[in-house]
């Protein structure tokens, strides 16, 4: 095992590393900028050391390789946990820590880089037996080439970078008028983002709902999947809330998906926690849109139904002791939901709101909360304006639900506004209740 990780990112991602570092008996780094250190966040008071990065932009800090890298060799690191977002799902950044002798606990450069780009992506799972959403069968060389495409599989359509994420790139047309300006619109927006201007373009499932599936494997072609999460209610492509396991998957459908899900990561000798998402039509079937090679946001709901710890999990794979689980081993549980507390405002089109948060409590029975905050704690404008994770875990979701509820509804959290209000409404609607809400849902709701 790990003597010593340097934790490569910060706030609430921070914090959850850190919590399994600790269970695992291993000394921790983290790595921390000046607005980090100015406001007041408890996990950096546990690490055993941190080391200022330097300014608070990302570009300057959690966003450059050789600096981070520099600060694990320097703190006499073995290996270095990237979290999730920033360099996570960087293969450049991986290699590096193995050139200087330390560990990158994740995937290895190898399935980042197939993962990365959506074309090479969506023929390695077509190759691996993952049903594909149908469309273009690689980067689309002009409008015309996409007009035929587009012709083949039905409007609607969505144009789509190659290289996207974050809802960027993205552009749905609903008749053969409409190609032309989306292709150039996306292009330029592809080009911006991510340096990359290639689009292909799938059939647009409407309504549909979004249902991911964890696995976890070993590098060496034995792997598990942990069952699946409902990640539909989002804006601008962006979730807000999570839950496991998805009420709108049948047993069948899910024994089905994880098995192929398992075996496709299996057949890339995938390392560690991955998680692949999917969209499920009005038929019920579901259909590969891409994986996420790390441990996703959400993850702790699959920990709350499974009764596992990816993170420690993680860090056991990456030091060479295996699998921490068969595939008997692992069952659900009860039901978990998750709602992401962000520093928006919602009724001003989720405005961000940097600034100090006076008070901040959030309890109750079968909760748990993932925070990096405390009272007189600040959200920096560097950064996204996540605060906190409040995930519920009952024996049905009912209870859940209700648990979840009550938690808001007496929760504490002052200073700022943020979009606590808009999860207890959410919770509280007839249609979450009875989980009626696809992916196009919340802004229906908002607007309604």
């Amino acid at each position: 095992m790990f003597k010593r990780v340097f934790i490569a990112n910060r706030g609430e991602v921070a914090g959850r590393v850190l919590v399994a570092c600790k269970k695992l008996g291993i000394e921790t780094v983290c790595g921390a900028t000046q607005a980090d250190l100015d406001s007041n966040y408890s996990y950096l008071e546990e690490a055993d050391e941190f080391v200022n990065l330097g300014p608070g932009p990302a570009a300057e800090s959690f966003l450059n390789p050789e600096r981070l890298v520099q600060a694990a060799v320097q703190t006499q690191c073995s290996a270095l946990h990237p979290g999730w977002g920033f360099l996570a799902e960087h293969s450049g950044f991986a290699a590096l820590c193995e050139q200087h002798g330390v560990t990158f606990i994740g995937p290895s450069p190898e399935s980042m880089d197939l993962m990365s780009l959506k074309i090479p992506a969506r023929a390695a799972a077509e190759t691996a037996g993952l049903p594909v959403v149908p469309g273009s069968q690689g980067i689309l060389g002009s409008v015309q080439e996409a007009l035929e495409v587009a012709q083949e599989v039905g409007y609607p359509v969505a144009l789509k970078a190659d290289a996207g994420g974050g809802g960027k790139g993205i552009r749905r047309c609903d008749r053969p008028e409409d190609l032309q300006t989306a292709f150039d619109d996306a292009t330029r927006e592809s080009l911006a983002a991510f340096g990359n201007a290639h689009l292909y373009l799938e059939k647009y499932i409407q309504g549909g709902y979004h249902i991911e599936f964890q696995v976890f494997g070993d590098g060496q072609g034995r792997t598990v999947h942990l069952f699946d999460r409902e990640c539909s209610i989002q804006r601008r492509h962006q979730k807000l809330v999570e839950e496991a396991p998805s009420p709108n998957l049948s047993e069948a459908k899910r024994a089905e998906v994880g098995a192929l899900a398992a075996a496709a990561a299996a057949h890339w000798n995938y390392k560690g926690a991955g998680t692949m998402e999917f969209l499920m039509d009005s038929t019920g079937d579901l259909w590969f849109l891409e994986m996420n090679t790390r441990l996703q946001v959400e993850h702790t709901v699959t920990e709350m139904v499974t009764g596992t710890d990816l993170a420690c999990a993680q860090i056991q794979v990456a030091a060479g002791n295996g699998l921490p689980w068969s595939q008997s081993e692992i069952s659900l549980t009860g039901h978990a939901i998750e709602v992401r507390i962000n520093a928006e405002d919602a009724e001003d089109h989720f405005k961000p709101h940097p600034g100090k948060v006076n008070e901040f409590q959030i309890c109750g029975e079968g909760i748990r909360v993932e925070t990096h905050l405390a009272n007189g704690s600040s959200i920096s404008p560097h950064y996204d304006s996540l605060m906190a994770k409040v995930i519920a875990h009952g024996e049905d979701r009912e209870t859940a639900r209700m648990r979840l509820a009550s938690a808001l509804e007496h929760a504490t959290l002052t200073g700022i506004p943020t979009t606590l209000p808009l999860h207890r409404t959410i919770l509280g609607s007839t249609d979450f209740q009875s989980a009626a809400c696809d992916t196009l849902w919340l802004d229906h709701f908002l607007n309604s």
